[in-house]
């Protein structure tokens, strides 16, 4: 299976506009992908590995001493090692799975391991890390359920050693569901376990090992009145004996391999005419090799199977079942000494009523769970690259923002916000009845009196409408001398979190309609600082939400969101409590612990001052401390309102359990602005040293050709972390990552969807994207589709050329339109290139 990975990495061309912390180190923000070239993938083949996510030298690689490695491995009590599965499964190498772990254990969070031990993950990404965090906890929950399994098994008492080799040599879910199925409380009891019951055990293996000395006869007791029951009995106890074997496993994998395995879904006869069954007119009679079929088909399949529209089977060749039959009468089952005719036939019907009783029916259900949790984690993986460029898009800052939520009848509202996000006015108008003009003048009135020259519209219902009566106020220019423009923005979830607690404690006054013109106004003015409020479920990414699994996408999305705060960093000071939760380290209640002493004590004057808060300990602190920012400019604003910290003031103490008190300094430090983190500022000061006399950052603006090997040995620290204190104080005072990326696109002009003209040329920005396709504004009004089979290397940069869709929501795009269905309400186009 392909590879991808999107790492942030900084160039050395650009010193000044990094992205400190994630990558390489030298500023320069720029998307890094990995690729491997394969098309298809293989089923328990292993993936080639990954390719490194920095360009950096990475030194000797920082591994654990062997004996905690080997603790790590042995923690599981299985058969398999821990470290060189982990390694496999996820493609990483050893010495990197076992640091990872290690720091997992530790409870350091994946933006702290990426920014601040890139040495220990050799430089990976955090995507590359909480896939590796992934694998090692299904790991960890199936060594506990096989556990459990044998614990259970030994208490019924049919817990036999070779049984428990078998359990403990599982490797995933499946196998072992597999190896348990027979054993399970409630399930009849299996063919085989009934012959074992009557004591045919024995003449099984007599008849693999010393055939010429078996007579079946001789078995012939009460419970086996015959011969053929005999013989029946021997089959079933061989038929399990092969079902179960590791090799004969292996070999029929093999065999799927190397031939053709479809997955085939039609028309379910009990259907009865349901609803929905047009939307799965592609699939009433599709056939696809299971190696090419996409996640979307996955998808769609397994939905329409659960709605009882769909059937599902997956296709062996009977080429496989002749091969097998072959080998395992020739081989791997043939009897040690020569048998006599009747005794080959038992064989030969356990092999194949092995086969089709078992070994079919369990090669199926291995195909339909691999090609499941394929396709969840592509679309998990969607969501995650979805929701990371909506949080990173650009803040429009320094003006008036007007946000309307469209609607007919109940009337638009409208918030007028401040540059910092404050509400100035709040009122409905409406502008689709009779006394337009009454409310035109209302909110031009507003408009000047406020000074508010931007307009944000969610795109809900009249949307469109209210679009075109903004459109033609503007081409009047009827609030002049204001230059008047507006922007179309999602306003998914703007509704639900406009009735949550959360905005119920924000804006306690505010009618809820009210709310959701504020929140759609603010998601322009910091998406991500807005964003964070709605649960990531609700902000409209992605497709087939509802068909993944609901944990794993709520903790990737949970884990995008932490990544997204934490790297962009939080002014402690002024933060809202629902930004600071999703800081690294810090949760719901520490973050109300923060604001608490916040409100009490005034701002913070350094990071040193968070260990005074309730609840903050060593761990908090060092996993927080780097993505929290306290800005110089608050210290006079603090001192003029409040001298109690001013010079000469006695240090702050805290009182803790087991102790009196510890010294906090009452004075700000320059570095509390940037992203270096506490442990290294004495590196810092001796860089600074080094390097300069100064560690105000606008005073080392350059840094000398010396190189970076040689000069983190001087002042006795690693290359990574070196590059890291440089990029901290090379950029300027208030530097934002999302600087680097696209702003909402504001406009004066509308244009229809019956301008269009097939061929026609135009610019859009992604809106959202899909595992078929990416929906493209092009300001119509309605979203056109780039199918994924018009996104072509080469109409990408080189820097996003990637595996999957290259591109998310909020890049710019020129389209060609390749053919328009205004009944339908459909726009198909075609990618030309990504503007940069």
């Amino acid at each position: 299976m392909k590879e991808e990975r999107v790492s942030f990495i900084v160039s050395e061309a650009h010193q000044a506009d990094g992205w400190a912390g994630e990558g390489s180190s030298l500023a320069g923000f720029r998307a890094k992908k990995e690729e491997v070239e394969e098309e298809d993938f293989t089923f328990d083949e292993p993936c080639p590995k990954k390719q490194k996510t920095s360009g950096a030298c990475l030194g000797q690689p920082s591994a654990l001493p062997s004996s905690q490695a080997q603790d790590l491995r042995n923690e599981l009590d299985m058969n398999w090692d821990l470290i060189e599965l982990l390694s496999i499964l996820t493609c990483v190498e050893r010495w990197v799975c076992v640091n990872i772990i290690s720091l997992l254990r530790e409870e350091n969070t994946v933006p702290f391991m990426v920014r601040y031990r890139k040495e220990m993950i050799n430089h990976m990404d955090a995507d590359a890390v909480r896939d590796v965090q992934l694998v090692y906890e299904e790991l960890r929950s199936l060594a506990k359920k096989t556990q459990s399994v044998i614990q259970t098994l030994r208490k019924d008492g049919v817990l036999t050693a070779e049984l428990e080799q078998n359990l403990r040599s599982c490797r995933s879910a499946d196998e072992l569901d597999h190896v348990y199925s027979p054993y399970k409380k409630g399930s009849k009891l299996t063919k085989a376990r009934r012959a074992k019951a009557l004591g045919l055990e024995v003449a099984a293996s007599t008849l693999l090992d010393t055939p010429h000395t078996l007579d079946l006869r001789a078995w012939v007791k009460p419970g086996l009145s015959s011969v053929e029951e005999v013989a029946t009995g021997v089959e079933h106890i061989l038929a399990d004996m092969i079902a179960k074997d590791p090799e004969t496993l292996t070999y029929v994998k093999t065999l799927c391999e190397n031939s053709f395995v479809t997955i085939q879904s039609s028309v379910s006869k009990s259907q009865n005419k349901n609803k929905d069954i047009d939307k799965f007119h592609l699939y009433f009679d599709f056939t696809c090799n299971i190696q090419r079929i996409q996640s979307h088909q996955t998808l769609a399949i397994n939905r329409g199977e659960s709605l009882k529209i769909l059937t599902v089977k997956v296709n062996i060749p009977d080429r496989v079942k002749s091969d097998f039959t072959r080998w395992c009468i020739n081989n791997r089952w043939r009897p040690r000494t020569l048998a006599r005719e009747e005794l080959c036939a038992i064989i030969r019907n356990a092999v194949e009523d092995s086969y089709k009783r078992l070994i079919l029916p369990f090669l199926t259900r291995s195909y339909r769970t691999k090609l499941t949790s394929a396709a969840e984690k592509e679309s998990i993986a969607m969501f995650v690259r979805n929701l990371r460029q909506r949080l990173l898009v650009c803040p429009v800052r320094g003006c008036v923002i007007m946000g309307v939520d469209p609607g007919f009848r109940h009337g638009c509202k409208v918030a007028i916000l401040s540059p910092t996000s404050q509400i100035l006015h709040t009122d409905v108008v409406y502008l689709h009845s009779s006394g337009q003009q009454r409310e035109a003048d209302k909110l031009c009135n507003l408009m000047i009196k406020y000074s508010c020259t931007r307009v944000v519209i969610g795109n809900g219902t009249a949307c469109r409408e209210t679009e075109s009566f903004f459109t033609d106020l503007i081409s009047r220019r009827y609030c002049h001398p204001l230059d008047v423009s507006y922007c179309i923005t999602n306003e998914a979830g703007a509704s639900i979190y406009s009735v949550s607690p959360e905005a119920v404690k924000e804006m306690p006054d505010l009618d809820p309609n009210l709310r959701s013109a504020v929140s759609i106004g603010r998601r322009v003015q910091d998406p991500m600082a807005e964003l964070v409020k709605i649960d990531p479920k609700h902000i409209g990414i992605g497709t087939y939400q509802h068909d993944v699994s609901a944990g794993s996408l709520k903790a990737a999305l949970d884990g995008v969101v932490q990544e997204c705060v934490s790297f962009v960093g939080v002014d402690i000071n002024i933060c809202s409590e629902t930004l600071m939760r999703h800081v690294a380290g810090l949760n719901a209640g520490r973050a109300k612990n923060i604001a608490e002493w916040r409100e009490l004590n005034g701002p913070f004057i350094n990071r040193e001052q968070l260990k005074l808060v309730k609840g903050m300990g060593p761990k908090t602190y060092q996993q927080c401390a780097g993505f929290i920012r306290i800005n110089p400019a608050l210290k006079m604003i603090f001192q003029k309102l409040n001298g109690k910290l001013g010079k000469g003031s006695k240090p702050a103490a805290k009182k803790g359990k087991g102790k009196t008190g510890v010294n906090i300094p009452t004075s700000f430090n320059p570095l509390d602005q940037t992203c270096i983190h506490p442990e290294s500022y004495h590196v810092a000061q001796r860089y600074s040293k080094h390097q300069y006399t100064n560690t105000k950052p606008h005073t080392l603006s350059k840094v000398r050709t010396s190189s970076i090997e040689e000069l983190a040995k001087t002042v006795d620290t690693t290359p990574e972390t070196l590059k890291l204190i440089i990029d901290g104080l090379t950029q300027p005072p208030g530097f934002d990552i999302r600087q680097n990326f696209g702003q909402a696109d504001f406009k004066r002009g509308i244009v229809s969807m019956s301008d269009l003209r097939v061929g026609a040329v135009l610019t859009g920005r992604v809106d959202n994207t899909a595992l078929f396709g990416a929906f493209v504004d092009i300001g119509v009004g309605r979203s056109g589709l780039i199918h994924k089979s018009n996104i072509t290397l080469d109409k990408l940069p080189v820097s996003q050329r990637r595996r999957s869709l290259a591109l998310g929501p909020g890049e710019r795009v020129e389209v060609r339109v390749l053919n328009v269905d205004p009944q339908r309400g459909r726009i198909g186009l075609d990618l030309i290139r990504v503007l940069q």
